[in-house]
């Protein structure tokens, strides 16, 4: 009687436990496509956009988004050589600093997109939503239009967020 009992309650906690984990939002981690969608989302309460202004800024993200999809891909695919150069027997010195040349030159122009995302949506708002964004970022290390798709968060020593300096690029490379 007592091996059936404990033997019960056992499967109830598992089935439980299972459940709880199934109910989890799977996905939904650091990098989630709602947070993707530009840190403006997150201060458009406070900045009290417009419905039109919410609509312009979107359909501007949205356009960025396509835009700059394919860069990403290219992006993806070049670090995946990239992978591979460095996997071999006996790296190429000369391919590897190649490949990340122009993995470098993709970042670039995706940057150089999200900078222009940035002045567009900044021409959007009132010269009142544009003070109160760059004051409510000042002295966060992460500069006036922060709130518009920068990566910000705990930061270092001298506003510094962790993994910036030289070896940055390295990250994710191995």
């Amino acid at each position: 009687m007592k091996k059936i009992s404990v033997t019960v309650l056992t499967v109830i906690f598992i089935v439980a436990l299972a459940t709880t984990a199934l109910a989890a939002p799977w996905g939904k981690g650091k990098g989630n496509s709602d947070q993707r969608r530009g840190d403006w989302m997150r201060y458009s309460k406070d900045l009290n956009l417009t419905a039109e202004q919410t609509t312009s800024i979107k359909a501007l993200r949205d356009a960025h988004q396509k835009d700059v999809k394919p860069l990403h891909d290219k992006m993806f695919a070049k670090r995946g050589d990239l992978r591979l150069l460095w996997l071999e027997k006996n790296p190429d010195q000369d391919k590897i600093m190649a490949l990340q040349k122009e993995i470098r030159v993709i970042r670039d122009q995706i940057h150089d997109k999200a900078t222009g995302l940035k002045f567009a949506v900044m021409k959007i708002l009132t010269p009142e939503q544009k003070e109160k964004i760059q004051t409510s970022f000042r002295g966060q290390g992460r500069g006036p239009a922060a709130g518009f798709g920068s990566k910000g968060g705990a930061g270092g020593p001298c506003g510094k967020r962790f993994g910036d300096g030289p070896a940055r690029g390295m990250r994710g490379n191995w």
